[in-house]
């Protein structure tokens, strides 16, 4: 039975830990006094498990019982502030080093807390002594630029936490730099224990294709916001919004600055609360903003990756990924900024406009992080492509599309199964378009009185007919931009084409009479 299965307690104070906090402290410090005194531990905890509170009661023991020093280092001004005032709520007095901090009194502090380039400045330079740290911790420590600073503690035992053990860099793993991982409670048991609240998730089948992956491994920002920024997809945001979450607090994530503005100027234009948030904002803008979405019940924030670590508002509703990731700690991190419980909040909702449930299974699944930290790429070449991801979707019309045609009893029409067939009788590949075609037709004469009314359904197919051009052409390998115009106007001429001369034949074999004159 797992720590966070007993009984669910009260936390009083900042000093009160709750039982599966105290069982990692235990674990680690049995590590501590087990291993070498350069041991590498790595220690896992899910986003609002309370990794902060775990290692600041860890500082505050450890500099009880040892004469030597702790050094903090996190990659983030906002998780360097939030540290300090953890450990000051713990009674642990702590010397902040960032640029401007003044290291004259250094002697006076047992306890460090330092932004990782600060640092490796200061280190670089011989400004901070640090011959007596005996304990290093890392804050989101799959961030590699950690890594550059280890030489520097060659006699510390190295403690990094994080919620995904997975490398940022597929060329750095993590099992190169730790040497042991320990996981603690999943997400499911801090759900059931009501530490976190459940994900509601709706996703919604998006063609990714036109994305590009960087350098980085991951969609690059260029090509996200040429897909992103399309009226159509901006359309698609604002009515799933209004779908799952119309006056609810929402946290939008965009790839790119661009996107983000293009959001906030579309949900004004619908007349929406919302407030666009990036790195470029000052301390007191950032502040004003942030101040303003905590205090308004339907606020909605847009942003870009800057609310992923370190940003806490419990009373958010709703997260929308209106972005695709290869980055399962990224993807982690979005989901988990809704998971923070609050009063009677036991669940929050996730729009998925990224496939990235697709990619990734739903958070919370139950992953063998061990498997993941001794084998990453054994891990990340599994997470699915775009191409088969999107060789799964049943693409069918919108809902207000199909209320035109609530006559039909099958209005989808699967385009790859019938390319298929056609192929194994030895068929050219035209009669696939030419069978939609008759599908098409059919189902606007099923809906009609007569061809006129079947003609003004069609124009309704616009987006289905595209869909399944758009599948044929991947079908037969061609795709450029002046193929799939032509395709598709053609395709449209032939359907009403269609209708005109075969009206009246079809409609008496559905009906089984002919239409009125």
């Amino acid at each position: 039975m797992s720590q966070a299965n007993q009984a669910v307690q009260e936390k009083k104070t900042d000093k009160e830990l709750y039982d599966y906090q105290q069982g990692a402290i235990s674990q680690i410090f049995e590590k501590f006094d087990s291993e070498r005194e350069d041991y590498h531990l790595l220690y896992q905890l899910p986003t609002g498990g309370g990794k902060t509170v775990i290692f600041s009661e860890m500082v505050r023991q450890y500099l009880k019982n040892h004469k030597k020093k702790v050094l903090i280092m996190t990659h983030r001004v906002e998780l360097c502030n939030q540290t300090s005032k953890m450990l000051d709520g713990f009674g642990v007095t702590n010397k902040v080093v960032n640029s401007k901090a003044n290291l004259d009194d250094q002697a006076e502090y047992s306890c460090f807390v330092a932004m990782v380039e600060t640092l490796n400045n200061r280190l670089n330079d011989n400004m901070l002594d640090i011959s007596d740290v005996g304990l290093v911790i890392i804050d989101e420590a799959h961030y590699n630029s950690f890594t550059k600073l280890f030489k520097f503690f060659e006699k510390s035992f190295i403690l990094g936490v994080t919620a995904t053990p997975l490398s940022s860099n597929k060329e750095l793993p993590m099992k190169d730099n730790y040497d042991e991982l320990i996981t603690g409670e999943t997400i499911e048991n801090l759900i059931e224990n009501e530490f976190l609240a459940r994900a509601e998730t709706y996703a919604y089948d998006m063609g990714l294709t036109s994305l590009e992956v960087g350098s980085n491994g991951d969609y690059t920002v260029k090509s996200s916001e040429d897909l992103y920024s399309s009226p159509a997809m901006l359309q698609k945001l604002i009515d799933a919004y209004k779908k799952h979450s119309l006056g609810k607090k929402t946290l939008i994530f965009n790839n790119g600055i661009n996107t983000s503005i293009s959001v906030y100027y579309a949900f004004r234009e619908a007349d929406l609360p919302i407030m666009h948030l990036d790195n470029t904002a000052t301390k007191k803008q950032r502040k004003q903003i942030l101040q303003w979405f905590h205090e308004t019940p339907n606020a909605i924030l847009t942003s870009v990756s800057i609310l992923t670590t370190g940003f806490d508002e419990p009373t958010i509703d709703t997260i929308i990924l209106n972005r695709a990731t290869k980055s399962l700690t990224l993807y982690y991190q979005m989901i988990g900024r809704g998971s923070r419980i609050l009063n009677n909040k036991s669940k929050f909702t996730t729009i998925d406009l990224g496939n990235n449930l697709y990619r990734f299974g739903p958070w919370g699944a139950d992953l063998d992080w061990q498997l993941i930290f001794k084998s990453p790429n054994w891990y990340t070449d599994r997470i699915k492509d775009d191409e088969v991801i999107e060789s799964t979707f049943k693409h069918d019309l919108s809902d207000e599309v199909k209320e035109e045609f609530s006559k039909s009893e099958d209005t989808y029409f699967d385009i790859r199964q019938t390319y298929k067939d056609a192929v194994a009788k030895g068929e050219s590949s035209k009669v696939v378009l030419e069978r939609s075609i008759a599908h098409h037709a059919k189902i606007c004469i099923e809906n009609s009185e007569d061809v006129y009314d079947a003609i003004a359904l069609a124009k309704l197919l616009k987006d289905d007919i595209n869909q399944r051009i758009e599948t044929y052409a991947k079908c037969i390998s061609k795709s450029t931009y002046n193929f799939l115009k032509w395709l598709k106007d053609d395709y449209q001429k032939k359907l009403n084409s269609y209708l005109r001369t075969n009206f009246d034949e079809v409609f008496e074999q559905i009906h089984g009479y002919p239409p009125e004159d």
